[in-house]
């Protein structure tokens, strides 16, 4: 794949969904791309639509307007199955029926027989993705006998053995306590260094989308605020709605005149090209 072409790219997307009240748009006219190797994260406060949109990526919901391309390819279109995207849900959607190394197979068992593996291959590929992962020695686990951070592991295997084009994690760490997603972050991270696929999150966690992403995309109410790397936002927030979601932050009424600038009572005279009037500091 080209430099020039990215894996993933999102150009002018809005999502409109009915409701009992009629219908709500819950994306608007969203554009950005992640570039080869890259790992971005999208974050923003419950009801910004970071599920919906990594949905439409993957294809499980149809944009009301828009295009979704993988490798320069128009994909709005191409059913889920046939995306070559690996997706992780937060709540691991692994088969309970199935044990670790069956369900790690499953993707590569179901494919049409053209293109299915042999079973000697898909049994290599398993052995490695369970090393890769961890994971060695629990092959003939079910779900209900691993950890929540070794089910997520083996949701991520799964998602792997279909040598995605695309990597795609819905609140990979959601479902798991405090400790466990700090380590998984770090061993993410490190996953991420080895094999280096192109990767989209959706995070509530600004702490996680800042300490994994290369780059992060910060939603509110269906629209992009601002899309840099984690440093850029952190330091130069494009509004007063980034400040506050980032990180800590205080907001003070100010007023502009011709004398200064006017804090509650306190008044700076200061020289500024600033048009008189309200403002926010």
């Amino acid at each position: 794949l080209s430099e020039a072409v990215p894996p993933l790219a999102v150009s002018n997307v809005s999502l409109t969904l009915p409701s009992a009240a009629g219908p709500v748009e819950i994306l608007k006219d969203l554009s950005f791309s992640v570039a080869p190797r890259e790992r971005v994260a999208i974050t923003g406060p419950s009801g910004s639509g970071k599920s919906s949109l990594i949905a439409v990526a993957a294809g499980l919901e149809q944009p009301t307007a828009g295009r979704v391309f993988f490798g320069g390819e128009d994909a709005t279109f191409v059913p889920v199955q046939a995306r070559r995207v690996g997706f992780v849900f937060q709540s691991y959607a692994l088969f309970k029926h199935l044990d670790v190394a069956e369900n790690i197979a499953y993707g590569l068992r179901v494919r049409p027989r053209r293109l299915r593996p042999s079973r000697a291959e898909i049994r290599r590929r398993v052995a490695d993705l369970l090393d890769l992962v961890q994971l060695g020695g629990l092959e003939r686990r079910f779900p209900s006998q691993l950890s929540g951070g070794q089910r997520q592991r083996v949701a991520l295997a799964r998602a792997l053995a279909v040598e995605p084009k695309v990597l795609l994690l819905d609140e990979p760490f959601g479902a798991l306590d405090a400790q466990v997603r700090r380590d998984l972050r770090g061993w993410l991270r490190e996953l991420h260094e080895r094999t280096g696929h192109t990767t989209l999150f959706v995070t509530h966690d600004q702490d996680e989308a800042l300490e994994l992403a290369d780059r992060v995309a910060i939603l509110d109410r269906g629209r992009i605020e601002q899309v840099g790397t984690p440093d850029a936002i952190y330091d130069g927030p494009a509004t007063a709605f980034v400040a506050g979601f980032i990180g800590e932050s205080v907001r003070l009424p100010v007023t502009v005149t011709a004398d200064g600038v006017n804090i509650g009572h306190h008044v700076l005279s200061i020289v500024t090209t600033v048009a008189p009037g309200p403002a926010s500091l």
